[in-house]
């Protein structure tokens, strides 16, 4: 039996484009959706995107471009002539718009821009200053505000505008001074069941709201804490800046852990998706592997020293990934926990002695039992009780090790201001492979005679 025709959506794409049929192609980008058009967008090459872009209407391509990783999606707007560039940024949410010409060069930013209006060039630059990883660089400023004197019918025509404008937008309706400083937030139940002549003020409830520096830990906790859909973001001065919903903070947590497992994996410089530029994936990857290729060297230099001690007795040559893989996990392990509990806020980057007592105990038991397994792999398979003496003590010993390190490391680096989701791995990893290789190779240099008679 044979399978059937694949349904490959790239090729319906490119075939409306190419021939220029908008409403067929905004017809089938809505059957499949904007993230079935997004990865069909990566099958094609710069043209046909191009293509596929301009012949939609602003508004669908937008919908395709904030599913888009940030910088690919700067890429594939850097592509576009000016004008068509303007007008899809234009449809997007602020907070889209100003991450999206963050990530794109100063002059295709500029350019776009000066094609906005002033006032919304403005409030995009404003958005800019902020960091990605804070409410400010989160927060939409399509949001709905009144005065106290407002009366709930204005309010209400207001309402019916706004989600004609934005319709997948929450309406949040806030109440402000007349110098822009909240005072409150209005629940629409309370609009909808209300005297029309009634003023807000009779109705306004005291508001939920965040500083516009808090970082995502901690707008995670209070999200979670008060079971929020979204928040108000004030400055200083209490002057309301915009909205945060938790669906976008749900996001931006969402990228910080891709980002991080990244990061592990030596992906720096940013996101990667194969559509990028062959040069520019390389250069990513090569900086991360010649540095391991010199840290690696570093840790094999143990080894050299004790060339007879290896020599004599070849048995050691097994055991010596062994030791150094297994206390590589335990040290890993406790990186894991550390990374969580720092962006947790549990632990704070002073801490390091505290976490180090609190890893000892869980390193000098699991060594133990670690230890005596491997010990008794070797003894089994060699006949030799010193080899397993050996091969045992070496990683209960470096098991302790690894976890003393993994535990404090992110710590230590974030003190540092390191970025501890790239440094902690190779550094663990040096260390635990140069004190594996010792422990093993320098124990059986002080056992060396019962190793080779036993």
């Amino acid at each position: 039996m044979t399978d059937g025709p694949r349904f490959e959506p790239w090729k319906t794409l490119q075939f409306y484009a190419n021939a220029g049929e908008r409403r067929e192609l905004e017809t089938f980008i809505e059957a499949i959706g904007p993230s079935e058009a997004f990865r069909s967008l990566l099958r094609l090459d710069a043209s046909d995107r191009e293509r596929v872009l301009t012949t939609l209407s602003p508004a669908e391509a937008a919908e395709i471009m904030e599913e888009i990783p940030g910088e690919h999606a700067a890429d594939f707007l850097e592509r576009l002539p000016v004008g068509d560039a303007a007008s899809i940024v234009s449809s997007m949410e602020s907070a889209e718009q100003a991450d999206l010409l963050a990530d794109m060069h100063r002059d295709e930013a500029e350019a776009i821009l000066a094609e906005m209006s002033p006032g919304h060039a403005a409030d995009v630059r404003e958005l800019i200053r902020y960091p990605r990883d804070v409410a400010g660089g989160l927060m939409v400023t399509e949001y709905l505000s009144f005065l106290e004197t407002d009366t709930v019918s204005s309010v209400l025509d207001r309402l019916s505008e706004w989600v004609e404008r934005w319709p997948n937008q929450d309406a949040q309706v806030y109440v402000v001074s007349p110098l822009g400083t909240l005072i409150g937030a209005v629940d629409l139940q309370d609009l909808v069941l209300s005297r029309r002549t009634l003023p807000v003020s009779e109705i306004v409830r005291p508001p939920r709201f965040v500083s516009v520096s808090f970082s995502l830990d901690e707008l995670d906790s209070m999200f979670e804490c008060h079971q929020l859909s979204a928040v108000a973001v004030v400055d200083d001065r209490q002057k309301l800046l915009g909205v945060l919903r938790r669906d976008d903070l749900n996001r931006a947590l969402k990228e910080r852990r891709d980002t991080d497992y990244l990061k592990s994996q030596g992906i720096v410089g940013g996101d990667e998706i194969r559509s990028l530029p062959v040069l520019t994936r390389t250069r990513r990857r090569l900086s991360w592997l010649s540095l391991n290729i010199l840290l690696n060297i570093i840790a094999a230099s143990v080894i050299a020293v004790y060339e007879e001690t290896l020599s004599a007795v070849i048995a050691l040559a097994v055991f010596l990934p062994i030791v150094s893989d297994m206390s590589g996990c335990s040290g890993n392990q406790a990186v894991a926990v550390s990374m969580r509990e720092l962006s947790l806020g549990i632990v704070k980057p002073y801490e390091a002695a505290r976490v180090w007592l609190q890893e000892v105990s869980v390193g000098l038991i699991n060594g133990v039992i670690l230890g005596c397994l491997i010990a008794a792999a070797a003894w089994f398979w060699k006949g030799n009780l010193y080899l397993g003496v050996v091969v045992g003590t070496a990683l209960a010993c470096n098991t302790l090790v690894a976890v003393s390190l993994g535990g404090t490391i992110p710590l230590l680096l974030k003190r540092l201001k390191v970025d501890p989701a790239v440094a902690s791995g190779p550094i663990l990893t040096t260390v635990t492979d140069m004190c594996g290789f010792f422990l093993v190779l320098s124990i059986a240099s002080l056992m060396l005679p019962n190793l080779v008679t036993g």
